[in-house]
């Protein structure tokens, strides 16, 4: 889109205008200032006024409110050039009086809810049509057609899947879906025949049955004594590398155990030949191996960047498990961070540094336990979900050299009396988005359907508490409204995936998982 609108500029600045009629002329001037704020382009949106030209701006009250449009122009410098806007914006029509033109664009923009009018003056100046006068109106936006209306349904479509963990797309039918407790599939969604993956590593961590007389107190709850569980063991997410389609590469995250069935998570990648995934190499373990079944982590995305971010628990039921620095919080200890590596496992030379002393390939730290990432359509930025203990679930934008706090800070409380040590110098980054009730968010993603036009951008958000699915409406680093949806028929839900072709899937978290695909309910 961005090399598009460049192209498009590059070509209304050159045309010739002694070629074009004064309506082609008028389009041209006009097609500029949209595109200028479509894409953030400044000089753009300027060169198609005459300077200094006043405008009138709706700001919902029965006052003038105005600025030069220069002063307008500027507020599209805010982003980086080329960065699209989600204002869908026409031309409704252009009448001609000699060298006086007047023209009237619509403009939609979700995020706010409104049909904008811009009211256009014109005037042929020295051989060139510039805009010289403009008001705004505005109104929401009217109802979409019947088919478009946001009535989000359900319609499940493969049902026998072991507590679904990640799904991800080799082409629009043919997926890859890792179960927890079960196996690596390779799902036909047309024909719904299911092939298991051979070639995967023999160390996944299962069930076992828990002992707390064996262990130190804390590692497993007294309540899951003589029970047998695998508790948040298993296999983890799937992901294709961006350039399979060359390379075959298929990267897993998984929960290793050893020879005492202690555990760790770890990355492994390899490539898949049919239906076998050959030439499996481990790329990160996250020692050390340690007793317990919880908060492994196991999130995987490539950044715009090409690089792959990883996400690895801290590995603690209960808080006080802590030594006097956190493990979160040391960063000689490779639980509770997000690491940054090439694919091929190697450490970038670009990471940040966090001292001679620090684990190779630290990107972040303070992560309590993180399972989804995804990338923000427009910015390019990396959002991931955070588990809290009771409350303190938080949606986080990843910035390097990071420090998201836990267990120092969280928004919601501790299950014990724990009393962390304060750290001398730390800085604390706050999340994007916390809830006041427990949600435990997971795998999410931004939509970008047609089904739904106006989720165009929102991050869904799936929860495994009480099973919650919510739609963020995002806007830019900030998310100004959230609903949640489903309310009446709630399951717990890992993983929200939008396939090539635009379609949003949910996977989950049952003994008898499903695959369900979130359709509009009145198209």
């Amino acid at each position: 889109m961005k090399i598009k609108a460049f192209i498009f500029l590059a070509v209304i600045s050159i045309s010739p205008c002694f070629a074009q009629t004064d309506h082609q002329q008028i389009t041209k001037t006009l097609n500029q200032f949209i595109v200028g704020t479509q894409y953030n382009y400044p000089d753009s949106i300027a060169m198609a006024f005459h300077p200094g030209t006043r405008m009138f701006l709706y700001n919902g009250t029965d006052s003038a409110y105005y600025m030069t449009s220069e002063e307008y122009a500027a507020l599209y410098g805010r982003r980086a050039p080329g960065t699209l806007n989600n204002r869908p914006s026409k031309i409704i029509g252009i009448e001609i009086v000699r060298d006086v033109a007047y023209a009237k664009l619509e403009i939609d923009i979700p995020s706010f809810g409104n049909r904008y009018h811009d009211l256009l003056l014109l005037k042929k100046i020295l051989g060139q049509w510039k805009i010289v006068g403009k008001a705004t109106s505005a109104g929401p936006i009217p109802k979409a057609p019947e088919e478009f209306t946001p009535n989000p349904a359900k319609e499940v479509v493969l049902t026998g899947l072991n507590k679904p963990w990640s799904m991800t797309f080799i082409s629009e039918k043919d997926v890859l879906i890792a179960e927890k407790d079960g196996s690596l599939l390779r799902v036909n969604l047309e024909t719904k025949q299911r092939k298991v993956i051979s070639g995967l590593p023999k160390d996944v961590a299962r069930a076992v049955e828990i002992d707390t007389t064996k262990f130190e107190k804390g590692i497993f709850p007294n309540s899951l004594h003589a029970k047998t569980l695998s508790a948040n063991a298993g296999w983890f997410q799937v992901l294709l590398d961006p350039s399979f389609d060359q390379n075959n590469y298929v990267y897993m995250s998984y929960a290793a155990e050893n020879k005492a069935r202690a555990s760790t998570t770890k990355f492994i990648r390899g490539k898949l030949i049919g239906n076998e995934l050959k030439e499996v190499e481990t790329l990160f373990v996250a020692e050390p191996y340690v007793h317990g079944l919880y908060h492994y982590g196991g999130g995987m995305i490539f950044g715009t960047d090409g690089k792959l971010y990883i996400t690895i628990g801290e590995r603690n039921f209960f808080e006080y498990m802590n030594p006097e620095i956190p493990v979160a919080q040391d960063v000689k200890d490779k639980r509770g961070k997000v690491i940054r590596i090439n694919p091929d496992g190697s450490i970038p030379k670009d990471n940040p540094d966090f001292g001679p002393s620090a684990i190779k390939g630290l990107f972040a730290i303070g992560i309590r336990a993180s399972q989804g990432l995804a990338i923000h359509p427009e910015t390019g930025d990396i959002w991931f979900s955070e588990h809290g203990t009771n409350q303190g679930d938080e949606l986080n934008i990843l910035k390097p050299s990071a420090n998201y706090g836990w267990p120092n800070v969280t928004t919601g409380s501790y299950r014990t009396d724990y009393q962390p040590k304060t750290i001398p110098g730390a800085t604390f980054t706050d999340p994007v988005y916390s809830w006041d009730h427990t949600v435990a968010p997971t795998g999410l993603t931004f939509y970008s359907g047609a089904e739904f036009p106006l989720w165009k951008g929102n991050l869904i958000v799936p929860g495994l508490s009480k099973g919650s699915l919510w739609r963020m409406v995002v806007d830019g680093d900030k998310i100004i409204s959230a609903e949640e949806l489903f309310i009446n028929s709630r399951v717990r839900l890992r993983k929200a995936v939008v396939s090539p072709a635009g379609q949003l899937y949910l996977l989950s978290d049952e003994e008898d998982g499903k695959l369900i695909r979130v359709f509009n309910g009145k198209r």
